[in-house]
Parts: C-alpha cells; structure tokens; sequence
C-alpha cells in the first residue's frame, strides 16, 4: 500500500477518480486547455501522485507506462499559492519512482528544465507548437482514413518508430478519435490520429519515414477541419513550421523534449517520429 507523504499541511497521495475535479480546475488556473474528458483519457493510461492541501487539489503528477521499457512523465502542475517549496520536485520525484527501472520522457518549459536536469534528465531535441484556426488546406491522394483492422499495423509500425510499445495509447485513440494513413501496397508506411481536445482538436502521435510523408498526413487531417481550432506539436528541426502557419497554425513557441535512461532501454527508434508521446498523452 502506498504511504502517504506528508510535508508541513501538504499531503501526497495516489491519484484517484475523485480527484479529477480538482486537477481540472488547478489546469484552468495555470492556462491550459484540458477538458475532465482530456484528463480522463491521460489518467485512464497513467499511475499518478496528487498534492492535496486540506483537501483541496494543488498539485498533480502522472506517469503514462509504455510496456515495461518506458514512460511519459506528464500533467506536472502546482498551484500558484504552493509554488518555490518545492512541491514541484517531490511529485516528479515520486511519479518518477512508479516508473521503476523504465526509461521516462518529459517534455520540459523553461521554468522546469533546472528541475528536471538535476534530477537526471537530458535534453533530446525541441519541440514547437502550432496552434490555431485551421484555413482551406489541399487533401492529397496518397492519404487516407483507415478503421481500428488496421490497429495491429499501427501499433507494429508506433513501436519501430518509438522504441517502445504504446499499445494501449492507440487503442484509446481508436476509441476517441480517427488514423489516416498512407499505404504501399497493401501496407501500411505512415500513420497519423487525431482527436478532440480543449476547445478543438489535437492532431498526434504522426509516424513517417520522411518531411514529405509527415507534410501529406497532416495537409490531409487538415483539410477536413477548415475553421476549426487544431493543436500540432512537432519537433523543431522537423521542416513543417512553414506548411502549418501557411495552413493557419501559427508557432506559440516550444517545449525541450528531454530524457532520463534507466535500467530498461527501449530500442532505438528506426523511423521519425514526428509528433512525441507527451503531446499524444498530455
């Protein structure tokens, strides 16, 4: 059983449905756009670590396992009035022991990476979002929506480009969302989901081999959503900035993707990922 940690009136406690009320209203408070359908999702993945203050919600943690190998660390809030005593630290540390010996993923503000850096994590790579009303975007013919048969090669071709199997991700998605698809043949060589979040939707995780693959999967999402407000995160050095703010998705800035090794190393990802876990998760 899991034992409570306690620091002056704030108590730690195992993430539990009755708190997702109160984790919704602490991620209205910082600015984010999760609806309790969006923390439903994340929470039904993850084990997790709430910070509670008479009750009261005012700090959230969770850890998204992938297989035995790897983890998203993810949903890291503290409420403005318990920030600087290091509330921070002691969810991330103890989220980061219900990992155990997987590898974690985070993707990190500025504000967090001193954090994060000290307790082992390293910097992989950027991440950039682009968000916004979507504008009239031409559907290319190599793209197409696929149903949830096609699950097993979505899932196969997540793990080769992910280094760890999200499974029960995709099978969420399946159920919340829609994958397109472009084939060869009769396979399947790049995938993208999307679905609904905060006041739109979120297009991601996006599979390809290649820029122009990527480019295509997303032009075809895209050009079903003309006038809708759509979330893409894609790493930095990707070459798709320019396409999405053309589409009408402008850069809010970014995110450090950043890595923390642990016993268990998930294979080495063979094709480009370009939109990570943490932005499919959280």
């Amino acid at each position: 059983m899991d034992e409570l940690l306690q620091t002056e009136l704030i108590v730690l406690a195992p993430f539990e449905a009755h708190h997702l009320d109160g984790a919704v209203a602490l991620s209205r408070a910082a600015g984010w756009a999760h609806r309790r359908k969006d923390w439903e999702m994340i929470w039904s993945l993850s084990e997790g670590r709430v910070a509670l203050a008479g009750g009261r919600v005012v700090g959230t943690a969770l850890m998204t396992p992938f297989g035995d190998t790897c983890s998203a660390i993810n949903m890291i809030i503290v409420d403005e009035s318990q920030r600087g005593q290091g509330l921070g630290r002691k969810l991330t540390t103890a989220v980061l022991e219900l990992a155990g010996d997987r590898e974690c993923r985070l993707s990190a503000t500025s504000d967090g990476l001193p954090l994060y850096e000290k307790l082992g994590f390293v910097t992989t790579h950027r991440i950039v979002r682009h968000q916004g009303v979507t504008g009239r975007v031409h559907a290319p013919a190599n793209v197409e929506w696929i149903g949830s048969a096609a699950l097993p090669a979505i899932k196969a071709l997540d793990r080769a480009a992910f280094g760890a199997a999200r499974d029960a991700l995709h099978d969420v998605l399946a159920k919340e969302g829609t994958f397109a698809a472009i084939r060869n043949g009769d396979g399947i060589v790049a995938f993208a989901a999307t679905r609904l979040f905060g006041k739109g939707e979120v297009v991601g995780p996006v599979v390809a081999a290649n820029a122009e693959q990527a480019r295509d999967l997303l032009a075809f999402i895209l050009s079903g959503k003309e006038g809708r407000v759509v979330r893409i995160d894609i790493p930095e050095d990707s070459g798709l900035s320019s396409p999405l703010e053309d589409w009408g998705l402008r850069n809010e800035g970014g995110v450090v993707a950043m890595v923390r090794r642990a016993g268990g190393r998930p294979q080495t990802p063979a094709v480009q990922t370009f939109c990570l876990a943490s932005q499919a998760v959280g």
